[in-house]
């Protein structure tokens, strides 16, 4: 048996994970994978020697008792020669032991003739017939033999080579078993020899072939798995075409895709922290200006009348919105309060908030009914429609040329009702998306379309148009520009309500 190569001691002394320890635990031979396998290619080529062995100690025993009988034909054929003329009893005594018979009978021209006989046994056990043997017969002989033979007398009789002539002797099957013995174990060691020299050579070749880039993907786990943000962790493919090597090039992309995941979680995590320090002191600060504000009320002013009431809603969005500043990234959103919403007094809301800068040359077209009213939370909407149209004033300041009177610069947003679905339509006529911002489309740090944005806008937009129960997606377009499309159903009325609204119509 081979000794195990530097690769089987490693394997041997791989390390177990029992909850959290670290603790090294020996495989051994029959733990490891190498082992095992030795062990089952010896098993399987021993079962396969078994199968092999019945036939071959059938035919051993049918050829020792043809040999036998052969050389008592021989003996048989000399003393029917002799005729009239009889053999003393000392030469046929002589015969018998060389031929290791106890009688010899000849069959010739459909008659019987004792040649020869010394103790003639008064009955047998067995009686054998060469002529035509069965397989299945020369085999439960054989096994017969060598489990219940070895004091028993048994009669074999056969033909002489291809004559009419028949041969029949009398004999003890001592001779034969032992033979018989002898031959199964030089054919067992014989068998664990050859079993063991292909194990070997199965071994080797499966253990380059197989165990050798399995070891190599589970030491690479291992490795990961102890400190996943190394970038010297991540398992390097031999870029291969067999399963063993897609296998590796798979375990290599996920954990690089893991390795990313765990950056943006610690982006998250700092992120988190750094706000829930200006998160305190923010909402002092807007508790103050909130105060303030309130006193604007009594200011006998036609502009500031005006302007005081969407200045309070805007820092009541702003003091939600501190308290509520860490949702993303460690808790889900709130569930959406949903009611009948106005849409165009959200849409003009969104305007407001906006501020866009006359100088800027970009135009906000709203295209939204004055009785379309939308079933959803009116905060939540604000902020999806709010984020989307920042990003595309941002996206047409960016372009510049603001003197140019020829550049459109067009925030549009247009609602319609179809059956229970509102979809809300907000697009603008900006330089469009870039193909690294598309394929990541709405994920957090990754989907930003400009330089130094996070891309959380989007990332926020799609968490509360799903809480609704709605889709979020980027329309393709002919013309220049972005255009994103939001539907939002309306709640479905349960049976109570409207069996209780039928009843009250009635």
């Amino acid at each position: 048996m081979p000794a195990p190569d530097e690769a089987d001691k490693l394997s041997a002394s791989t390390t177990v994970s029992d909850g959290g320890s670290n603790a090294r635990r020996p495989l051994g031979l029959f733990g490891g994978l190498s082992g095992k396998l030795l062990w089952l290619i010896v098993v399987c080529i021993m079962l396969a020697e078994v199968l092999i062995f019945f036939p071959s100690v059938s035919a051993m025993r049918l050829r020792w008792l043809d040999e036998r009988l052969s050389a008592a034909a021989a003996a048989a054929i000399v003393i029917d020669g002799l005729q009239p003329v009889e053999l003393t009893r000392a030469l046929q005594k002589e015969t018998l032991e060389a031929t290791g018979t106890k009688a010899i009978v000849l069959r010739k021209d459909g008659t019987s003739r004792l040649l020869a006989t010394s103790d003639m046994p008064t009955s047998v056990d067995e009686q054998y017939d060469l002529t035509n043997v069965p397989a299945l017969t020369a085999i439960g002989d054989a096994l017969d033999t060598l489990i219940f033979g070895g004091d028993r007398m048994i009669r074999v009789y056969g033909p002489v080579q291809d004559t009419n002539t028949g041969v029949e002797v009398v004999m003890k099957d001592k001779h034969l078993r032992n033979a018989m013995l002898l031959y199964s174990r030089n054919v067992f060691l014989l068998s664990i020899l050859i079993s063991l020299f292909t194990a070997t050579l199965i071994f080797f070749a499966l253990n380059r072939i197989l165990i050798h880039p399995i070891r190599r993907l589970t030491g690479s786990m291992q490795e990961f798995s102890s400190d996943p943000e190394k970038p010297e962790h991540v398992f390097a493919s031999d870029g291969g075409r067999d399963e063993l090597s897609v296998a590796g090039r798979h375990l290599s992309a996920m954990q690089l895709e893991l390795q990313k995941t765990l950056k943006q979680q610690k982006n998250l995590a700092a992120l988190g922290l750094a706000v829930s320090k200006i998160n305190h002191d923010m909402r002092n600060i807007l508790a103050s200006a909130q105060l303030m504000s309130d006193r604007l009320v009594d200011v006998d002013d036609p502009m500031v009348k005006r302007f005081a009431p969407k200045l309070l809603r805007t820092i009541d969005r702003a003091v939600g919105y501190t308290t509520e500043v860490l949702s993303y990234g460690q808790a889900t959103e709130s569930a959406p309060r949903r009611r009948a919403v106005r849409l165009s007094v959200l849409i003009e809301d969104v305007k407001d908030m906006l501020a866009i800068d006359v100088q800027s040359g970009v135009e906000f077209v709203e295209q939204v009914g004055l009785d379309l009213e939308v079933d959803a939370d009116n905060e939540q909407l604000f902020r999806v429609i709010h984020n989307l149209c920042r990003n595309a004033l941002q996206a047409l300041t960016a372009m510049g040329d603001a003197g140019n009177a020829e550049l459109v610069k067009r925030i549009t947003v247009s609602a319609q009702r179809v059956g229970s679905v509102v979809s809300i339509i907000v697009d603008d006529t900006g330089p469009g998306m870039p193909p690294k911002a598309r394929q990541n489309l709405f994920a957090a740090f990754r989907g930003s379309a400009r330089s130094g944005g996070t891309g959380l806008g989007l990332a926020i937009a799609r968490e509360l148009v799903l809480a609704h129960g709605g889709t979020i997606a980027l329309v393709e377009k002919p013309s220049v520009g972005t255009q994103f499309r939001i539907e939002i159903p309306d709640r479905p009325v349960s049976l109570e309500d409207y069996r209780s609204r039928t009843l009250h119509e009635k």
